[in-house]
């Protein structure tokens, strides 16, 4: 028998959390920016196009920040990420001041594909502006600004990020998309990390695929959208020789309707229909030599 699922961590929202007494221990906030668990969809729109994807938003994953006003930029928790000096510049292309004590604590380790990077510069921008008093900047301004020190950046800002074509090479919306209905979602990590490379762009023509997505997505076909972001998971692994794994398999042991990957990262999820999801699920992944095994419900619940 399975354990409780987990409980995200609240979405941010538009009142900060404040110490009991700001005068005396200072203003401080705790925020958390979701993270998505790979991709539905990942390659390049026509054979010589743009990198595009829809994301697989995931509540468990991505970043929690507690922050406090300081004199200084102060920076705790980011292991292997961006320097305090890309994030000064970063807070000032914001409009924001590079002030402040930030701790981190990320909800799935760097590089396995679950917008760890793009998540704690959403953070610290909204956080900042919470400690300064100003309005959060807008999607467009923090995409292109998280862009300038990632490379290429996960649509974390956004509301509903499966809800776009992305471009994450340019860090926009190339097209917006209906919701995907919600899927049940049982994953883990296998093998290495692999962070991200801006500069590559070795993926296969998905354009045939987004043409089967909209249809699917608009007559709320779950199947047939889980079949269609296996389909990407297959053409990515034969195309950039990405090692096999037991995934397909665990598909066919448990019933899952499809199976979905980071792209480029270590991140692999089974693909249910909710409320169907065996009860020993968790343990069979974990017993495949699967790690950080989770399991949530994707959005709308």
């Amino acid at each position: 028998m399975r354990g409780p699922t987990p409980k995200p961590e609240p979405r941010p929202g538009p009142k900060a959390t404040r110490g009991s007494d700001p005068a005396s221990a200072g203003l401080w906030v705790r925020l958390a920016v979701d993270g998505h668990f790979g991709e539905f969809l990942q390659g390049r729109l026509g054979p010589e196009g743009p990198v595009v994807l829809v994301t697989l938003p995931s509540p468990l994953t991505g970043t929690v920040v507690e922050a406090r006003r300081a004199s200084s930029l102060q920076i705790n928790g980011i292991d292997g990420g961006p320097d305090p000096a890309a994030l000064t510049v970063f807070l000032h292309d914001l409009g924001l001041p590079a002030t402040g004590h930030f701790r981190f604590r990320a909800r799935a380790e760097a590089g396995a594909g679950t917008g760890v990077s793009t998540a704690t510069l959403v953070a610290l921008a909204r956080a900042a502006a919470r400690l300064a008093g100003a309005p959060p900047p807008g999607p467009e301004t923090l995409a292109q600004a998280s862009l300038a020190v990632e490379g290429a950046t996960d649509p974390l800002m956004l509301d509903t990020p499966s809800r776009y074509l992305w471009a994450p090479r340019r860090a926009a919306i190339l097209e917006p998309l209906s919701e995907p209905p919600s899927f049940e979602i049982v994953g883990g990590l296998w093998g290495p990390p692999s962070p991200t490379n801006a500069a590559d762009a070795a993926f296969p023509d998905i354009a045939d695929l987004l043409e089967d997505w909209r249809m699917a997505v608009a007559c709320r076909d779950l199947a047939g959208l889980a079949a269609l972001a296996r389909m990407s998971a297959d053409r990515t692994r034969a195309h950039r020789s990405v090692a096999p794994d037991p995934l397909d398999d665990l598909a066919r042991e448990l019933g899952a309707m499809g199976t979905a990957i980071a792209h480029t990262g270590a991140a692999r999820a089974l693909l249910f229909a909710p409320e169907t999801v065996p009860d020993d699920a968790e343990h069979a992944l974990s017993e495949a030599g699967f790690r950080a095994v989770l399991r949530f419900r994707t959005p709308p619940c």
